[in-house]
């Protein structure tokens, strides 16, 4: 995996966490609109559609440069729109860029051996 790619699957990585989390209190937040005088929808709203653009621009260039089967890349987006999705995607993004880690190391190592 190259310096880009890894990039690429980082940024998606980190901003899955916090997409996740701005999901998780818009919905919080669209109950207590309901139920109480609070209204706090239309910032989380924007803070949301923030980070869910973010998510899916980089989702975008991670998905054309690890070079993901369309199955693969369509598990991250549908995670995505998933109130926890972003928790997982977070979790198997950060497994896939351990093993590539390991792989490379491995790689290189075989060629000093050679």
């Amino acid at each position: 995996m190259d310096i880009k790619t890894a990039a690429a699957l980082r940024r998606l990585r980190l901003v899955s966490g916090p997409e996740a989390i701005s999901f998780l209190l818009l919905l919080v937040c669209s109950v207590l609109k309901r139920t109480t005088d609070f209204n706090a929808v239309p910032v989380m709203g924007m803070v949301h559609g923030v980070l869910f653009v973010l998510y899916v621009i980089f989702w975008a260039d991670a998905w054309n440069r690890a070079k993901w089967p369309v199955g693969t890349a369509a598990l991250y987006f549908v995670l995505s729109v998933l109130p926890a999705g972003g928790f997982f995607a977070e979790r198997r993004l950060r497994r896939e860029s351990e093993d590539a880690v390991v792989a490379s190391r491995v790689r290189g190592e075989g060629a000093v051996k050679a």
